[in-house]
């Protein structure tokens, strides 16, 4: 196994389980015993839910970093770089970092069949281990009980948002999906819920764990007004808050969480005003309503759901009218395309599917029947989103608007085919 390299290695992965995803907890448990990691005391956060993660996580990141916080934070999946996934002070590690955790894992697997997310996991938690690092980030990657990251005893257990997703794998209704995210709780240790109303099952759970939680709108709150936004937490009022780029409230939701957990672990971190209000006025995760305007006004926003494409319509309102908006989908084959576009529907002129390059991947042909049958049109269909991009560019004229969402797997190409990466 010497001598691979970052490529070749995460070739083998995929090829290691059968599944790409198998929900449980006893085959990384097996070799994370045998890895000696070292989790920082007191200081490890775990962020589940459906929608937000990653902002959160990467919020999350950026305070405890302007507060000294040495950070290592782990979040899935990338746009275009592995590398993206594990970061160390706000930095990806590079592929020799990568490549010398996956030998360390080899080395005590033991035969033991991991999901290329597992591993992954492991390297991250390991690197975290041996750089060391002051706090540790991590974003669970489906659901929160059975999920890889769900091995590691979290002090602050935060919970974005509840929508039907991954149905598959986490239930048919609301209430059951938020069971399995409440997963991630553990006995007499803070739990955070950033929206609002909560479902009585992380209620139900926080009570049988005897963990303090922390609910919008009850422990934490947040205000808008037309210029601003105001924050408000148990000991600590924040007034005249910056709206973030597109006006979202669903950041300003995800941030009021952070804030929250902050103000538990260490409140001297909400003192810095300026860095909060910066963070919020110069939100910019790529592929989140990210706006490229050039002779064409690009949209690129990796929202995969219904609830997401209901925030996405709102925030696209804001941008005005253009003479015609083509939509690019790519999509895994678990979602529910049909509704994610209907949501969409009041936005857009003409749509675009493609094949999305990924294990659960959805055919661009069959996606463009799904929406066809839900009466969405006019649709065509591309082989790829490089052909789908190319396409959008040629039968849209200068002063258009081209959204391209619906998988990291088609926003990561976008970046790449714009020259943003």
């Amino acid at each position: 196994m010497v001598g691979r390299s970052l490529d070749d290695w995460l070739q083998w992965q995929e090829s290691l389980n059968a599944s790409e995803i198998d929900l449980g907890l006893d085959r990384i448990t097996k070799v994370a015993d045998r890895l000696d990691l070292q989790p920082p005391a007191g200081s490890v956060f775990v962020v589940a839910g459906t929608n937000g993660k990653g902002s959160c996580v990467w919020m999350l990141e950026q305070l405890l970093l302007a507060g000294g916080v040495r950070t290592g934070a782990y979040t899935s999946p990338h746009l275009l770089r592995y590398n993206e996934r594990i970061r160390i002070g706000g930095v990806p590690v590079d592929n020799h970092d990568l490549v010398k955790a996956f030998e360390r894992i080899e080395s005590v697997r033991d035969g033991q069949a991991l999901t290329y997310f597992e591993y992954g996991t492991l390297a991250a938690l390991w690197i975290f281990s041996n750089t060391p690092c002051d706090a540790w980030v991590l974003e669970v990657g489906l659901g929160g009980r059975l999920d890889a990251v769900n091995i590691v005893e979290p002090d602050y257990s935060l919970l974005t948002t509840i929508a039907l997703d991954h149905q598959e794998w986490l239930g048919n209704d609301v209430e059951q999906i938020a069971w399995e995210k409440a997963g991630i709780m553990r006995e007499s240790t803070p739990a955070f819920f950033g929206d609002y109303p909560a479902p009585a099952a992380i209620g139900k759970r926080a009570k049988e764990l005897s963990a303090p939680l922390f609910c919008l709108r009850d422990a934490f709150d947040y205000s808008l007004e037309d210029a601003v936004w105001n924050w408000r937490g148990q000991h600590c009022e924040l007034k005249g808050l910056p709206w973030p780029p597109g006006r979202g409230e669903e950041q300003i939701r995800n941030l009021s969480l952070v804030m929250a957990v902050l103000e538990h672990h260490d409140s001297a971190l909400l003192l810095r005003r300026h860095v909060i209000c910066e963070l919020a006025e110069q939100f910019r995760l790529p592929g989140r309503f990210q706006v490229v305007n050039r002779d064409r006004q690009w949209v690129l926003d990796v929202a995969h759901n219904a609830q997401a494409a209901s925030s996405l319509r709102t925030k696209l309102e804001t941008l005005g009218s253009v003479p015609l908006t083509a939509a690019i989908v790519g999509m895994m084959a678990d979602k529910p395309a049909a509704d994610f576009a209907l949501d969409l529907s009041g936005q857009v002129d003409q749509w675009i599917t493609c094949t999305v390059d990924a294990a659960r991947g959805r055919d661009g042909d069959d996606l463009a029947r799904c929406l066809q049958a839900a009466g969405l049109g006019p649709i065509r269909s591309a082989d790829t989103p490089e052909s789908a991009f190319q396409l959008a560019y040629e039968s849209t004229p200068p002063g258009s608007r081209i959204l391209v969402c619906g998988s990291f797997y088609v926003v990561g190409p976008a970046l790449e085919w714009l020259g943003l990466y």
